[in-house]
């Protein structure tokens, strides 16, 4: 597997190396500057970035279909722990023998056995989220999880923003999918855009952004706010979610020899869409909105290009009522959203958290 990723990404590679050589020969490749060559550099990152994406899911999704046609085997053996286990045993050690990097010990067949069990009555949309995830992460839900909205749920939120076993645990715990269904969205997704890309960007935007990763203890200002997630952007890209390339803060247009600063510009390479966030460190205002429709009309007239979908614009404060958000996008033309963030966990949910993870270990150790 390892060598079948290593081709791909020569071959990006190669691609990327055929444009510096184009250069080369006319004699451009002297007179290149910092910003030419990190363009190149960005593009070669993003060449193998997305091939190792792509080729691992065609990897998880290969091996997800050899486990559950194994489990679907023992199953329809009608094997079972107990009276099945000396022969699930010999299976494994033949199966090892002849496939020895494959992990095929009998807790593992076992295991395969249950993720058939579990998934071969399910709807399809279910079955085809869970065939693309990791063996680790697909364990961790049967485990963790016995409904299937649940798991449907965190099954697509580890594919779209690519979390690791460990995040998927976190997000569990915390009961994320809970929370999603009290959310409300307040955005005017669905008016301003058609209905297909309107759907996408549903998916693509969350009510609330969890910023605790900045450590923030204390009140600050706006500009302190913005600065702390300019220092720590790739956290910030990974809470906002895959397709997400930053380009600037205090992203500088100029019209009418005026000029205006968007706090933070994105673009989302799904979307294809400029994304400005603008920060408040306190409750929504209805002039927010104008403001923001101002930017997005801006960004649509000087830096859109004709392939490219229209901008979109998300308004990330401390709080929000969302009646107040709704009259205030409602003559609005522009695709605007408003979240909310949170810069620590909820005192509840830590509680919670912490209890949980006190009784567990309670548990494990017999303790009263």
């Amino acid at each position: 597997m390892n060598a079948k990723k290593s081709v791909f990404c020569k071959l990006y590679l190669c691609q990327i190396l055929q444009l510096i050589i184009m250069k080369e020969k006319k004699g451009a490749l002297s007179h290149l500057d910092d910003l030419e060559y990190g363009e190149i550099l960005s593009q070669a990152i993003n060449q193998i970035r997305t091939a190792r994406v792509l080729i691992a899911k065609q990897i998880s999704s290969s091996t997800q279909s050899v486990y559950w046609n194994l489990g679907r085997l023992l199953f329809e053996r009608q094997l079972e722990e107990g009276y099945g286990s000396g022969v699930v045993k010999q299976l494994s050690i033949d199966l090892k023998t002849e496939f020895p990097d494959m992990g095929l010990s009998p807790r593992n067949l076992w295991d395969m056995k249950r993720f058939y069990e579990r998934y071969y009555q399910a709807e399809a949309k279910l079955r085809q989220a869970v065939a693309v995830l990791p063996w680790g992460h697909n364990l961790l839900l049967i485990n963790k999880l016995n409904d299937d909205s649940k798991i449907e749920f965190y099954a697509n939120e580890t594919l779209t923003k690519g979390w690791s076993r460990d995040l998927l645990l976190n997000a569990i715990k915390m009961d994320s999918y809970s929370q999603a269904q009290k959310q409300i969205k307040t955005h005017n997704f669905d008016q301003t855009l058609p209905t297909e890309h309107a759907d996408y960007v549903n998916e693509v935007f969350k009510s609330t952004y969890n910023l605790g990763f900045l450590g923030i203890t204390e009140p600050v200002k706006e500009s302190e706010l913005e600065n702390r997630l300019i220092a720590k952007i790739r956290a910030f890209i990974l809470e906002l979610g895959k397709g997400f390339s930053f380009i600037g803060n205090q992203y500088r247009l100029e019209y009418n020899n005026k000029e205006y600063f968007v706090d933070m510009l994105f673009f989302h390479r799904g979307l294809r869409s400029l994304v400005a966030i603008e920060l408040k460190i306190g409750n929504f205002k209805a002039e927010f909105v104008g403001k923001m429709n101002l930017y997005l009309s801006l960004l649509d007239r000087l830096e859109k290009s004709e392939n490219e979908n229209p901008s979109i614009g998300i308004i990330l404060c401390a709080d929000k009522d969302h009646l107040d958000v709704e009259i205030a996008l409602q003559d609005i033309n522009k695709p605007i959203g408003v979240a909310e963030y949170q810069l620590l966990l909820p005192k509840e949910e830590l509680q919670t958290l912490v209890l949980n993870e006190l009784n567990a270990v309670k548990k494990q150790k017999n303790l009263p």
